[in-house]
């Protein structure tokens, strides 16, 4: 039975398994339903999220960061490294892989550390921690130069992928939200473009002169973009990401609550325009999440007190696919590359029978109070989307069922 939306092209985004074996198994698990009316998708690969375990289990858990990936239709994440113990040594990297082993639902690589403790001043034992899926002190640019540089060589010697939070510490002058014109109307302190752009520029050099494949973690202003572009002509090794709520949001929309407050900023409506633009030409190969829950009290302190990191996971597709499917800015197929098909090749993960089934046609009205996640601060609250998913299996199991 053919679902009325699929083309030839999206078929073939099944990397680790056939179209047709995928629809047989939804079939048989919702034997009522016509998959006529119904999308078929391969699993979605989010190579940025804080699942805070160990450390932070009061914020998430990698079994309930896994639950909420799968409701979200990802059949793979990829862990940020700041956890307490940081994974900048076997000894600590296991302690995460035993919790992912144990509790996960879904596929979980978690990264490494680039620096011991991500203090930026010593590289971490990067020969002892190839199990990781790449290098990352993703909440902290590194600063020095030198230990950047370091980083690359070592990295381009194991093979491995460098990906860089990108924020120059003296530039930040205690700001918390974008330097705009909201900053300016409220009274609040800004964080200056620079303090993004001009680390990416550093490193996109050292990645030219050492030849590491680099990733940039959720670029936010129109020079990020700009500088990638034009780096990506120069032939350097180099893909990034941004996250929904770069795409559709902008300083124009904050309010005074902490669900808006995230690291990068939101930024100006010119950022967010440039930032589309790199989706549709290819600039940004991929969209992320960031997904960085935390306690309802600490989000609950105003813009200025609350801790930075909103959740996303759960809202991802359908953020994407309302705004920029439905409204044909791009097609579904080039959303299936920037969610799947491009992470899953990039950081070299393997996919096997991954899929979710979606209700394209069904609107739904955001309710944190739903979320699987134990963080709760959307900037999508009460937001109207469409796309529920109503399925999502991975390595052939059903991990999650609406």
């Amino acid at each position: 039975m053919e679902t009325r939306i699929y083309s030839p092209k999206i078929k073939s985004f099944f990397l680790g398994c056939s179209f047709a074996d995928c629809l047989s198994m939804a079939q048989s698990l919702f034997p009522t339903l016509d998959f006529s009316k119904y999308a078929v998708l391969p699993g979605f690969c989010d190579v940025h999220v804080h699942f805070r375990e160990p450390g932070f289990s009061y914020k998430e858990t990698i079994k309930s960061g896994s639950m909420a990936a799968a409701a979200g239709g990802y059949t793979a994440v990829c862990t940020m490294p700041n956890l307490s113990p940081v994974p900048d040594s076997r000894e600590h990297l296991n302690k995460q892989l035993d919790i992912i082993e144990r509790d996960s639902v879904i596929n979980v690589y978690p990264y490494a550390s680039i620096t011991v403790s991500q203090a930026g001043k010593e590289l971490s034992k990067m020969d002892d921690l190839l199990d990781a899926i790449a290098f990352s002190d993703d909440g902290r640019g590194v600063q020095q130069e030198e230990m950047m540089r370091a980083a690359m060589l070592k990295a381009k010697a194991l093979g491995k992928m460098i990906v860089a939070h990108c924020e120059v510490n003296s530039l930040l002058n205690g700001g918390y939200i974008h330097a705009g014109e909201y900053a300016k109307a409220h009274g609040h302190k800004g964080i200056c473009s620079e303090s993004e752009y001009l680390q990416i520029e550093r490193d996109l050099r050292l990645a030219k002169e050492t030849g590491c494949a680099y990733h940039v973690c959720h670029i936010s202003t129109k020079e990020s973009v700009d500088l990638i572009r034009r780096a990506k002509a120069a032939g350097v090794d180099v893909t990034c990401e941004t996250a929904p709520h770069y795409l559709v949001l902008d300083d124009s929309d904050l309010k005074e609550e902490g669900r808006f407050k995230m690291n990068p900023p939101l930024r100006s409506k010119e950022d967010r325009l440039a930032l589309i633009e790199g989706v549709c030409d290819g600039t940004i190969d991929m969209i992320a999440t960031d997904h960085a829950p935390h306690s309802q009290e600490e989000k609950s302190r105003g813009l200025e007190k609350s801790a930075f990191g909103i959740v996303g996971i759960e809202t991802a597709f359908s953020v994407m696919y309302t705004h920029f499917v439905k409204k044909g800015i791009i097609s579904l197929d080039k959303l299936i590359e920037l969610l799947s098909v491009n992470p899953l090749k990039r950081f070299k993960i393997k996919s096997a029978m991954d899929f979710s089934v979606w209700d394209l046609e069904k609107e739904y009205s955001v309710n944190p109070d739903d979320f699987l996640s134990q963080g709760r601060a959307t900037p999508f609250e009460n937001h109207k989307l469409f796309g529920v998913n109503l399925l999502t299996v991975c390595d052939g199991k059903v991990v999650y069922k609406r």
